[in-house]
């Protein structure tokens, strides 16, 4: 499907488009594989859709939408939230999970995407979470990841962030900050290396720095606090990282039991999807074809 290994191959592989959030014309920029199917025709089944949280973006997906794409024979779309890698980063809209969801449902009709599978880490699990419960017939499968949801969140290290100093902390304390965040639980060094140069380089300029800033501000817990969970009618999986300390693996159990489904548990930090690929992979395209 990619060769992707690197934050700039990525980039490349990526489609833009515009969306429209509360009046705001923004771009969107998404991983698409039916892009790069060489004329392949994917399968009938709905398809997966990757959601990336904070301070993360679609780059977090590239070892395991890929894959999934290949496993399933499903199309696999992994878009940058607004205000996040490649998508719009301007000063001038929310970034709220409530926004990413308006993001969501404008680059679905876009891309005629009437009903799909949902897997998200952290963030995009709330944003996740809200489309469910809004679209019960529109998702089939839901799988999160240390994800955001109920009262979980904000965590401090991410409210810290939404402080006014960070559009003008200098560059390297910055680096410094966010990268040791991802670097904890990484398991590889090369890995870890490309991992944390990926994830840090979309703030490395004023208006990333400025759009941290508005991304970590906009964490607001009533967006998952006021949710029906009981509304959410797609077949559920909790995939988590079992030594998260953002996200603790009991968030995981009161989830399945309001969704039902069940929790399966890698030996794994926040950064489950970094973490454990292979597993990972292997663990979502089972579920989706059962």
């Amino acid at each position: 499907m990619t060769d992707a290994t690197t934050h700039e191959d990525w980039t490349v592989a990526q489609t833009e488009t515009t969306v429209t959030v509360d009046g705001h014309e923004l771009t969107a920029a998404y991983w698409d594989s039916s892009e790069a199917m060489d004329g392949e025709t994917a399968s009938e089944d709905p398809p997966v859709v990757f959601l990336h949280g904070i301070p993360t973006w679609s780059f977090l997906w590239r070892d395991v939408a890929p894959a999934v794409a290949e496993e399933t024979g499903r199309r696999v779309v992994a878009p940058d939230l607004v205000g996040y890698g490649n998508s719009d980063m301007r000063d001038c809209f929310d970034r709220s999970i409530r926004a990413q969801e308006a993001m969501l449902d404008d680059l679905f009709d876009q891309l005629g995407v009437e009903t799909c599978a949902l897997v998200a880490h952290d963030i995009g699990g709330g944003v996740a979470l809200r489309y469910a419960a809004h679209n019960p017939t529109a998702v089939s499968k839901l799988v999160l990841s240390n994800a955001v949801c109920y009262d979980s969140w904000p965590v401090g290290f991410i409210t810290d962030l939404g402080l006014p100093r960070t559009t003008e902390m200098p560059l390297d304390t910055l680096e410094e900050q966010v990268g040791g965040a991802f670097s904890e639980g990484v398991y590889a060094d090369e890995a870890e290396a490309a991992f944390v140069e990926g994830m840090t380089q979309q703030w490395t300029d004023e208006t990333g720095r400025t759009s941290l800033s508005r991304n970590a501000v906009a964490t607001n817990t009533n967006h998952t606090t006021e949710l029906d969970y009981d509304a959410i009618d797609a077949d559920f999986l909790a995939l988590w990282g079992s030594d998260d300390e953002f996200q603790p693996i009991e968030y995981a159990h009161r989830l399945t039991d309001d969704l039902g489904g069940e929790v399966v548990e890698l030996d794994a930090y926040h950064w489950v999807v970094e973490d454990r690929p292979e597993r990972y992979t292997a663990e979502v395209s089972q579920f989706l074809t059962e």
